[in-house]
Parts: C-alpha cells; sequence; structure tokens
C-alpha cells in the first residue's frame, strides 16, 4: 500500500516481519508526511531502517520501553548523500517553520541514520 508519493507501508513493517497493525496506520500516514518534507528539502532517497517494532522485537534489538517505534510514531532513516548531522539539522529547520511537527531526533553517526518521531514534544539525543 503506498502511504505518500515516495513511501510504502511495507518499509515501515517491523524486521521481524510483522506488518504494522491497522490501529497504528494514523500514525504511519502522519510519519510519512513528515518525512515528505524531509524528502523534498534534501531532494534525496530516503531508506528506512526500521519504522514499526512488536514488543519483542524492540527489547532484542535494545530499544527504548516506551519507544514511538512500538506505535508507528518513528523511524530510523538514512538520507542518500547526507551525514547524520545534516539530516538533524535539516528536521530541526522544519520543525522551526513549523513543516513539520515537533518530535523526537536522535543522531547515530556511527550507524549512519537518524531517528525522528511524531510523539508532539521535543526529544534529542546521540547515539
Amino acid at each position: 500500500m503506498q502511504v505518500t508519493a515516495h513511501f510504502k507501508l511495507s518499509e515501515f513493517k517491523c524486521k521481524d516481519g510483522t506488518d504494522v497493525p491497522d490501529k497504528y496506520l494514523g500514525n504511519v500516514m502522519a510519519l510519512c508526511l513528515s518525512l515528505e518534507h524531509l524528502r523534498s528539502k534534501t531532494q534525496a532517497p530516503i531508506t528506512i531502517i526500521s519504522g514499526y517494532r512488536t514488543q519483542s522485537y524492540n527489547r532484542t534489538c535494545g530499544g527504548a520501553t516506551n519507544s514511538q517505534h512500538l506505535t508507528g510514531r518513528a523511524a530510523d532513516v538514512r538520507v542518500k548523500g547526507a551525514e547524520p548531522a545534516e539530516v538533524a539539522e535539516i528536521l530541526e529547520q522544519l520543525i522551526a517553520d513549523g513543516v513539520i511537527p515537533q518530535g523526537g531526533i536522535g543522531v547515530y553517526p556511527s550507524q549512519n541514520f537518524v531517528h525522528y518521531d511524531v510523539r508532539g514534544k521535543r526529544a534529542r539525543w546521540k547515539g
């Protein structure tokens, strides 16, 4: 199922093979809308490293107990040709401009990805 112009629901399924539960589809849609703005700003493809996670998979991969991934509100992403710090900076600007909602931004330079979530309040960290 195509969620937005550049993102399919299948990209957000848990890495253990579990589909995103119907009750979280609205969260994934909101996340995809924000990621579309990021893609437009960067003019580069975005790879979803991790989207929705089941409780068991989240424990296996060392995710936070209250991870936004558990409800489909988060994605770990790579933007082609961009460093994680640069992606985080662009997300900050999109938030400041009111284009995307405030949320969590985690920068993981050693793993070459950025976490972004649409939790509705500010959270920042480095991994």
